[in-house]
Parts: C-alpha cells; sequence; structure tokens
C-alpha cells in the first residue's frame, strides 16, 4: 500500500487549479516533525511500502522533509516520493543559482528518494509561469536538469492536465464557439496539446513524465468538500464529463509515439478504464482502493482518508487504524485522480488472480483490448525500471514501444 502525507498547506504559486495558492485566504499548517516520524514508524510496522510527502509546496520544507524520508528508508519503507512546484529554479541567472542547485541535488542524493516529480502546466514557458505566478521557472528547470543528473536524480515532469497544456490561442483546448461539442475536433487539438507537452519537456532534458488527471469540481461536489484542495471549478481545469473521455482518449493514443523518447509513468489500461467510465460503462473498470490499501495524512488534522477526495469520510489517526479489519472489497469509483486510480488499475488482474483466477481468465479473454493494453503496461514499467528517479533510462529498453509496438 501507499500513503500519501501532506506535510504543509503552505504554498508560494498562484495556480488557477489550486485550493492551496497563495492568494487563499486560510490557516496555513505545517506537521510536527516528531509526529511525522512516530508516523513513519508505525507505517513501516503495518507493511506500508510507499509514501509520498506532497503540500503545499513540500520543498518550503525541504530541511524537514529530507530527514524524514531518510527516516522512512531506514524504517523499511521502499518507496519514496516527493515534489515541487519548481520556484526553487527561479533566477537562473543569478551568481548563485548554480550553488543552489548542487545544494538542492546534494540534499535529495542523501535520501532514498525514489520519485521527485516538478510541475509543468504547459507546453509554452508563458503559459506555466502566469499560471504559476514563479517567472523565469523554466528557464531555471533546464538549468538544473544536468545538475540534478550528476547526483543520478532524474525528475519527472508533472502534468496537470489543463486547457492551456498545448498553449494558449489557437491551442487552448475549447468544446467550440456555442458551446458546442465536437468530438473529432477536440480529440484532434487535445492530441496536438499532449504531443507538444512531451515533446517540449523532452527538449528541457526530462526523461519521466507523468500526468495528473483534470483535478476538477462541478459546483455542487465542491460543496462536499475535498480533504486535499489541489481542486477547481475554474475554466482552467474543468472539463465535462464527454470531454473527458475524449481527452482520455487523445492521450491514450499520443503515448505510444513518445514512449521510445521518454518514461511516460501514465498506464493506457487505465486510461481506457476511465473512458469506458465516462462512456456510461463504470463496471468495465477496477474500483479504486483508497481505504484499503491507499491513505491520505491531512495536514490540518492529521487524520487519514480513503483519498483526497473523500474529505467527509475521516478513518481517524493511522497510527490508530487496524488496516486488516478494513473491508477489503474496492468500491469507489467518485473521481479520477490518478494517485490511486492508476495503480487501482494495474494491481486489479493481479489480486484477482490470487482471489478468483477463474473470473480474471474469463475477463481477460473476452476484453482483449483491456488485455493487450495491461500485457504491454507491464513491460513498459518494466523496461522503465519502474521509474526509479535515481537511474538514467536505458533507451534500448524502450525502443520497441513505439506506435508500432502497440
Amino acid at each position: 500500500g501507499q500513503v500519501v502525507s501532506q506535510y504543509t498547506d503552505r504554498c508560494n504559486a498562484a495556480c488557477n487549479q489550486g485550493g492551496m495558492r497563495r492568494t487563499e485566504r486560510f490557516e496555513r499548517r505545517t506537521r510536527d516533525q516528531n509526529a511525522v516520524r512516530r508516523l513513519i514508524d508505525t507505517l513501516a510496522e503495518k507493511g506500508v511500502a510507499a509514501i509520498s510527502f506532497t503540500g503545499g509546496e513540500p520543498l518550503l520544507c525541504l530541511e524537514e522533509i529530507a530527514p524524514l524520508m531518510e527516516h522512512a528508508g531506514r524504517a523499511g519503507i521502499r518507496s519514496i516520493r516527493t515534489g515541487t512546484n519548481g520556484f526553487l529554479f527561479m533566477g537562473a541567472d543569478r551568481l548563485d543559482f548554480v550553488p543552489r542547485m548542487h545544494h538542492l541535488a546534494e540534499t535529495l542524493a542523501r535520501t532514498p528518494l525514489n520519485t521527485f516529480w516538478i510541475s509543468l502546466d504547459s507546453a509554452s514557458p508563458e503559459v506555466h509561469e502566469t499560471n504559476r505566478g514563479l517567472p523565469g521557472v523554466v528557464a531555471g528547470i533546464e538549468k538544473a536538469l544536468p545538475i540534478l543528473a550528476q547526483y543520478d536524480i532524474f525528475p519527472a515532469a508533472n502534468l496537470g492536465i489543463n486547457r492551456h497544456t498545448g498553449g494558449n490561442g489557437d491551442a487552448t483546448l475549447r468544446t467550440g464557439a456555442n458551446g458546442d461539442f465536437d468530438p473529432a475536433a477536440f480529440h484532434f487539438a487535445a492530441r496536438q496539446a499532449f504531443a507538444r507537452f512531451y515533446a517540449f519537456v523532452g527538449s528541457l532534458g526530462f526523461t519521466t513524465v507523468n500526468a495528473c488527471y483534470p483535478m476538477s469540481l462541478d459546483p455542487a461536489e465542491a460543496a462536499t468538500g475535498a480533504v486535499y484542495a489541489a481542486t477547481s471549478t475554474d475554466d482552467f481545469i474543468h472539463f465535462r464529463p464527454e470531454e473527458k473521455a475524449v481527452l482520455f482518449q487523445a492521450l491514450l493514443d499520443t503515448i505510444p509515439i513518445f514512449r521510445p523518447r521518454l518514461r511516460i509513468f501514465t498506464p493506457r489500461s487505465s486510461l481506457l478504464a476511465l473512458i469506458r467510465q465516462y462512456q456510461g460503462q463504470p463496471e468495465r473498470s477496477y474500483p479504486c482502493r483508497g481505504g484499503i490499501d491507499f491513505f491520505f495524512v491531512d495536514s490540518r488534522d492529521m487524520q487519514a482518508y480513503p483519498c483526497g477526495y473523500r474529505g467527509a469520510e475521516s478513518l481517524g489517526r493511522l497510527e490508530d487504524l487496524d488496516l486488516t479489519s478494513l473491508k477489503n472489497e474496492a468500491f469507489c469509483r467518485q473521481c479520477d485522480w490518478e494517485c490511486f486510480r492508476d495503480p487501482s488499475e494495474l494491481v486489479g488482474p493481479l489480486l484477482d488472480l490470487f482471489r478468483r483466477p477463474l473470473a480474471l481468465a474469463g475477463k481477460l479473454l473476452r476484453d482483449r483490448e483491456f488485455t493487450a493494453l495491461w500485457l504491454q503496461d507491464l513491460r513498459y514499467y518494466r523496461a522503465c525500471d519502474w521509474f526509479n528517479a535515481r537511474r538514467a533510462p536505458d533507451m534500448r529498453k524502450l525502443a520497441g514501444f513505439g506506435p508500432r509496438g502497440v
């Protein structure tokens, strides 16, 4: 299982899609280091395999989170992750930039960190920097990546899919002048946007890419309150269900073009499941295992939740929770957030292999499209060394995963 532990809800960015952006007025909280150490020890005892330190902006607390990552490694947690909005990469023309980047790299390299993401919202630096309120950050990222690589740190570009992924103007993903939805035109525009983005991050020097599916809410959903305030009703990131089905199809279709050049974390089998969900066939996907194998721990009340979305379902302190007593049958498809939905889809058949092998055999035989994508995802993940950010990609392993290999 994995635990996403929100260390702070402080943030210094101004993104349209973030409920924790610097312009929001609420009491900010940062967790106590000793309390997090105790949580880590408990998680290790319970057999949790992965922990993510998130925010807000986690690297506002770099000097606190780095020792916690070291502690997690010593405790036996195998997969340790964190990321950043990239604010540290501003000021690439300043004399202290290179020493600062070496300090960052040295600090991270001392930890057992094996996933490190840097947020990028668009193939256009101007769009990204305007949205985030972080001028000059893209040039700094490009300058910093070779320094990080000297310390065997290979970050992932983390795309929060939005209407400006491909850029502004004609590149904006719109439904039409009168609100009419043309699926073919939207699909074409979305494929162009994703292709521009992948080509752009590759040109910056990234070797790994992830995509966060749109964390958008309808106003009625927003009223119920996601506990993790990385959600928005803003048009920047809000897509209607019919748009999402086409958007995910465009991403599924674009990924093979770039798999031989980049380690793309997004599993195509999961995208297929989400497409079917938004086409009215949710039963053809695996439900999310949030609250069973995956958990979110909030920085404000230190309570555990099934995920960052289900804010009305506090599970109490994770330290007090008997994980073996939890209901083991997944059921939730309330959101499409990749952090828990992607691994749920990937691991679903593996769990069925042990729990209901005959039913799995029937599913794999009946659903050849899913089976082909899922098996290829597993082969591809292995070729990507399971996306270990401490290893450069082996391009020879990736070479066979282009469009002809689909």
